[in-house]
């Protein structure tokens, strides 16, 4: 007997709604065309990490358990004597995401952690970089359920960048929208 094999929520409903819902919205040809989130960036500056090692580690930890698979550290590229930095020296961490565990979060992100940032009314319109790829600051890690709020020493912010396929900011848009992304409306911010 062969064994089910698992899909995510998000992957079935991208598979069942978004792509019949964009190939109507865009007239795209075949299912091939239609935009993907190919994969999800998580990185994370640590302020006083060339002070305080340990920083690092807590943030590699909690890194890891928000994406659910090993963070590694960054490592600063340049000397820069202001800053007491050294080359290769911990700065941050970071951890690329694809397939299930790519769309888990992105399930998560949505439905669990953004309704739990602090007087939330949607996420920008305006960070898209013009090749239909978004990226998303977070100022608080706290808002992820993952993170134990007792044991935090240092609140820090991230990063989190969706790659896609789409080959413009309105296909990319469309594709995250039809993903439950809550856009913040800019004609009722005027």
């Amino acid at each position: 007997m062969a064994q089910e094999r698992y899909i995510p929520r998000l992957q079935g409903k991208y598979q069942k709604e978004v792509i019949p819902s964009l190939i109507k919205q865009f007239g795209y040809k075949s299912p091939m065309q239609v935009p993907r989130v190919l994969k999800v960036n998580l990185n994370q500056g640590v302020n006083g990490s060339v002070n305080d090692k340990k920083l690092i580690d807590v943030a590699v930890e909690e890194m890891s358990r928000i994406a659910g698979q090993k963070a590694v550290a960054t490592l600063s590229k340049k000397d820069i004597s202001n800053f007491k930095l050294r080359k290769a020296m911990p700065v941050g961490a970071r951890v690329t995401l694809r397939g299930v565990k790519m769309y888990e979060f992105i399930d998560r992100l949505v439905s669990v952690a953004l309704p739990r940032v602090r007087d939330f009314r949607g996420v920008s319109e305006k960070a898209f970089d013009g090749r239909g790829n978004y990226t998303l600051g977070i100022t608080e890690q706290i808002i992820f359920p993952e993170v134990d709020i007792d044991k935090v020493t240092k609140i820090n912010g991230m990063d989190i960048t969706f790659v896609t396929s789409a080959r413009t900011n309105e296909e990319a848009m469309a594709l995250l929208k039809e993903m439950g992304m809550p856009f913040r409306d800019a004609r009722k911010e005027k």
